[in-house]
């Protein structure tokens, strides 16, 4: 083999390994790259219809982007009662609404807009069954950390600001 060849070869494995690097850089840089990943909530402005806190005073959540196109979001009460029937099928009729009042589940799938900075998310399941089927569009910002959305339909009314934190 000449010493062409060789530079060749060279060139080119050097371009496999450069290439898909770049393609993932430039992905890392783009909206839905800084989106893309898992979140804990910090804090939420949503209210019930009397004006108090829909997640009470220290909400839990969970909200996951995946880079293919996937979302799941958890937010519950941190002082949901326990069941005492040790079985979530035996539920008190003040248990069970107090679970479906203190607690949201959604999962889906996700478009992001770079120019608008919004994501659209089309939900396929959700413990508020008539999300599902439905697309909904939010703001939202990123800054180093921090996740801030605008939510402008809650399932329990109104608007609120979610914000959450990158999980490390």
């Amino acid at each position: 083999m000449n010493r062409r060849n060789i530079l060749d070869i060279a060139a080119i494995t050097t371009l496999a390994f450069v290439l898909p690097t770049s393609s993932v850089m430039s992905q890392q840089g783009s909206t839905k790259g800084q989106l893309a990943g898992t979140w804990t909530l910090v804090s939420a402005t949503t209210k019930l219809p009397d004006g108090s806190p829909a997640w009470g005073t220290n909400p839990k959540g969970l909200l996951i982007f995946t880079e293919n196109g996937y979302f799941s979001s958890q937010i519950v009460r941190s002082d949901l009662p326990k069941f005492k029937s040790e079985n979530r099928a035996q539920g008190t009729p003040e248990e069970n609404k107090a679970v479906v009042e203190g607690s949201s589940s959604t999962f889906g799938t996700y478009t992001v807009d770079e120019t608008k900075k919004t994501y659209t998310l089309k939900f396929e399941g959700s413990s508020f069954p008539n999300r599902v089927g439905t697309e909904q569009t939010r703001a939202f910002t990123i800054a180093g950390d921090e996740l801030k959305i605008a939510n402008p339909s809650t399932s329990v009314g109104g608007s609120s600001e979610l914000v959450y934190k990158r999980a490390r």
